[in-house]
């Protein structure tokens, strides 16, 4: 008996040419997925407390911050080329803020840490805020972009980060007009704590 023979509409085996195109789009599909798995699981994470947790690859050097002690010196340049160092700032209150523009808990802070500084600077109060893991150009375009007046301080190698054993960002350090360390927050600060803070350090 002769097999009927294949209509327009039956169903043919593939061509090498379409399998190979199959083939191809599956590989590419699955590299995107893996891409963008990687990137989801490597990105800093937030816990609910407000903590973006970072690892540092500077070198810890000298003592660790501690209550009662005067804060670890350090120099740098800010975003502005202005060279700063921590101990040149005595005989004022100084709020020290660890943070970066790629996390996110900070950003949330940043309108408030603002309009304390605004509140507070003609009293002699000093923020200077360092960013770690960026550099100095993309700390000044977004500075620039939501209007952070203070002194900015781009960390890029975490060597600052890593003098003050930061493990969690934004980071909060209060430091009286003697230079003594005076109270440490980490994790994300409303409004009312950080004006609370300062007051514990103002003359």
């Amino acid at each position: 008996m002769d097999a009927p023979a294949m209509t327009a509409g039956d169903s043919r085996a593939a061509t090498p040419r379409q399998s190979a195109a199959r083939t191809l789009a599956v590989m590419v599909i699955t590299a995107v997925v893996i891409v963008a798995v990687a990137f989801v699981v490597n990105q800093p994470k937030a816990s609910a407390d407000g903590i973006t947790s970072v690892t540092l690859s500077g070198a810890a050097t000298g003592a660790a911050p501690t209550i009662g002690q005067p804060a670890p010196d350090f120099q740098a340049t800010t975003v502005d080329g202005k060279a700063v160092r921590l101990s040149d700032f005595k005989g004022r209150p100084v709020w020290l803020t660890f943070g970066a523009s790629w996390c996110q808990p900070c950003r949330a802070e940043n309108p408030d840490i603002k309009a304390v500084y605004e509140n507070a600077k003609a009293s002699g109060l000093e923020v200077l805020a360092v960013f770690i893991s960026e550099d100095g150009s993309a700390v000044r375009d977004y500075a620039d972009r939501v209007g952070l007046a203070y002194d900015k301080v781009a960390d890029p190698d975490t060597t600052i980060a890593s003098q003050y054993r930061i493990l969690g960002i934004p980071s909060h350090f209060f430091i009286d007009g003697a230079g003594v360390l005076r109270e440490m927050k980490i994790g994300s600060l409303d409004q009312a704590g950080m004006e609370r803070a300062i007051e514990g350090i103002r003359p």
